[in-house]
């Protein structure tokens, strides 16, 4: 099974270094970096039974997340798409807008690479944003807005793309700071890079050995 694995950068693919039958790339940070990587990685290099996004994350306001905590999602959500407007805002389902096939602002990772590693991996929500949370008040925001667990900046625009491309896809991060006011914030990213390089032979392994439905 050849999968492809999509980093935001070096470092992250560093920590995870040569995999078995997996080309790991550095797409670089941000949205359209993601997706416009993970589409040329498909169409020059695919197919790929599978794309894993993966990389570090930033726990948000009430999700029970702590540094060094693993985590996949079952839905990325776009935070920023949508509307504000003086009663709130409004995501792409409500404004009428599909951005995909599929509901809202939330983009379905496959449910097939979900079952795979459901047993070891936790299954949370994670936020796709193009401003992260260096204040109490956009990250309670954010948590409130996608009812995420965790954020990051590239997930959803990876798995988007991947779908786009009818490629199964899964975002998977490892927690290595809180959110909220910059002065205050906790971060271990070293530790995170390394928990991240030590699980993800185990959940290449899984995902390998999943029969597709």
């Amino acid at each position: 099974m050849s999968i492809l694995i999509v980093t935001a950068v070096e470092a992250e693919a560093a920590a995870i270094g040569q995999q078995d039958q997996a080309r790991v790339v550095v797409a670089g940070v941000g949205r359209t970096n993601a997706a416009c990587s993970t589409t040329l990685e498909i169409a020059r290099h695919g197919p790929f039974e599978a794309v894993i996004s993966t990389g570090l994350a930033g726990a948000l306001p009430g999700g029970n997340l702590c540094i060094g905590d693993i985590l996949a999602a079952e839905y990325c959500v776009y935070a920023e798409e949508g509307i504000d407007t003086p009663t709130g805002f409004q995501d792409m389902a409500e404004l009428g807008f599909p951005l995909g096939d599929f509901s809202g602002n939330a983009v379905p990772c496959d449910a097939g690479l979900i079952h795979a590693i459901a047993d070891s991996v936790p299954i949370h929500t994670i936020a796709t944003v193009a401003t992260c949370s260096g204040t109490d008040e956009a990250a309670d925001q954010i948590a409130a807005r996608t009812g995420c667990q965790a954020e990051a900046m590239e997930g959803a625009a990876v798995v988007h793309a991947a779908r786009r491309m009818d490629t199964p896809a899964i975002e998977i991060r490892v927690i290595s700071n809180t959110t909220g006011d910059r002065d205050r914030q906790q971060w271990d990213r070293p530790r995170a890079l390394s928990l991240l390089g030590d699980a993800m032979p185990g959940i290449l392994d899984r995902i390998r050995s999943h029969e597709p439905a």
